[in-house]
């Protein structure tokens, strides 16, 4: 009943709202300092690149995929308002993903893989008053890599081959499509043109190294 409710239209609905909640609440954590429109406006802008982004991938069969990019601009969230609204946009961005995919089993899968999973992505907020936007990704991204690989030893340990650890499993799985997205990012963002042009986009003056 509850994979039936969530890969349902009503569930799906229910993921957006919250989403939406979760994009709201970041303009409320920001009230006080008015630049909460500015915050609201990037964050959805940010939010809206990744989502189209998250299209071109490379899935896997059991859940996850490679894709071009779209956790760098999750992150960009948290490198440019502090983890607070990293997280919150992190979480918002998850719940996206899961009213346009869901994947659901059991109640707690749900909150690992999607709002808690990507809300580690926001992670990068920590290093929002540097200029080391690649290290706060990097970051960021292995904490998101953690907490899948705990929803696939706690939820998903019956996929694992006879003979090994579902650790082991669980590890090489979910690192085997989150790792090759971190090195084609971070590569990609060495590249001076994209440097420059995440830069004019994302409207700060820091240099990305």
């Amino acid at each position: 009943m509850f994979e039936e409710f969530f890969g349902g239209p009503y569930g799906q609905a229910l993921a957006a709202a919250a989403a939406l909640i979760c994009l709201l609440a970041i303009a409320g954590v920001f009230y006080r300092k008015k630049i909460s429109t500015k915050v609201l406006t990037q964050t959805a802008a940010c939010l809206a690149i990744a989502t189209i982004l998250s299209y071109v991938k490379f899935s896997f069969p059991q859940g996850g995929s490679i894709t071009l990019c779209s956790m760098f601009f999750v992150s960009l969230v948290g490198f440019l308002f502090g983890p607070a609204a990293g997280i919150i946009g992190g979480a918002a961005y998850g719940l996206l993903q899961f009213a346009i995919e869901p994947a659901a089993y059991y109640p707690a899968q749900v909150f690992l893989d999607y709002p808690i999973a990507f809300g580690m992505l926001g992670l990068s907020g920590f290093f929002s008053k540097t200029k080391f936007v690649q290290t706060g990704f990097i970051v960021a991204a292995l904490a998101r890599g953690v907490v899948s690989t705990l929803s696939g030893i706690l939820f998903f340990a019956e996929y694992a081959p006879e003979g090994q650890s579902v650790f082991a499993y669980s590890f090489i799985y979910n690192f085997g499509y989150i790792f090759p997205e971190v090195v084609l990012t971070t590569v990609i963002l060495f590249i001076p043109s994209v440097k420059e042009a995440v830069l004019r986009v994302a409207g700060i003056e820091r240099k990305l190294v």
